[in-house]
């Protein structure tokens, strides 16, 4: 004896799910959903680990020195938005270029630092001062030169800022047999505006007077 179960008059006929077709256009949609994601995510990878190739130099480089393979050498580095303010490999040194800002060991080669010598507004002047300048000053650092003119017998006038934070273009404490510090010897870039009343005060055997500017950048 068999059974047979038949459908309620009136209901709907079942739905049969059909096998999805790859001409479905909805699944369509989602392959191309899923590979621009991975496309997105790969971009992505691959542009965080971009390196580029940048000079830093080897040692100090002092404003106006030359710039040479001796001197360079280029390590690959993250840059991201600021590549441009770096000098890249690719872009290579000019012949006869000199450091036009003071770049410190180790430091990378900014787009900036690099020129010619004649481009240079600023000139070395060797100072000796009697007050050496506090410990760690070197290379790069700001000061300040203020001038008091030799006024009658051993006296001298009121001092005047000649030079505002000017850049030390290289520094040496001389000492004493005994190690105390007796003088310095200290070159600041002056450019040629300045030069003029600087060279005078020291011709005039004016009293000069350095000082740290730790504000000036």
């Amino acid at each position: 004896m068999s059974l047979r179960i038949d459908s309620p008059a009136g209901a709907p006929a079942p739905v049969r799910l059909r096998k999805p077709s790859w001409k479905d256009p909805r699944l369509l949609v989602g392959v191309l959903l899923v590979c621009a994601s991975t496309a997105g995510v790969i971009a992505l990878v691959e542009g965080a680990d971009k390196t580029t190739g940048v000079y830093a130099a080897r040692a100090d480089l002092p404003v106006g020195s030359e710039l040479t393979d001796q001197d360079l050498r280029i390590v690959d580095v993250r840059l991201g938005d600021v590549e441009g303010s770096y000098r890249t490999a690719g872009e290579g040194i000019p012949d006869n270029a000199v450091a036009t800002r003071f770049v410190s060991a180790g430091e990378l080669l900014p787009s900036d630092g690099v020129g010619v010598a004649d481009s240079l507004d600023r000139n070395p002047v060797g100072l000796t001062v009697e007050d050496p300048l506090p410990a760690g000053t070197a290379t790069g650092d700001r000061v300040d030169v203020w001038v008091s003119p030799r006024g009658e017998g051993n006296g001298f006038g009121t001092p005047d800022l000649l030079l505002e934070a000017a850049e030390i273009y290289e520094y040496t404490r001389e000492d004493s047999a005994l190690g105390a510090a007796q003088s310095a010897r200290i070159f600041v870039l002056v450019d040629d505006e300045t030069l003029p009343a600087l060279l005078d005060a020291l011709s005039n055997e004016s009293r000069i007077a350095v000082v740290v500017n730790a504000g000036a950048q």
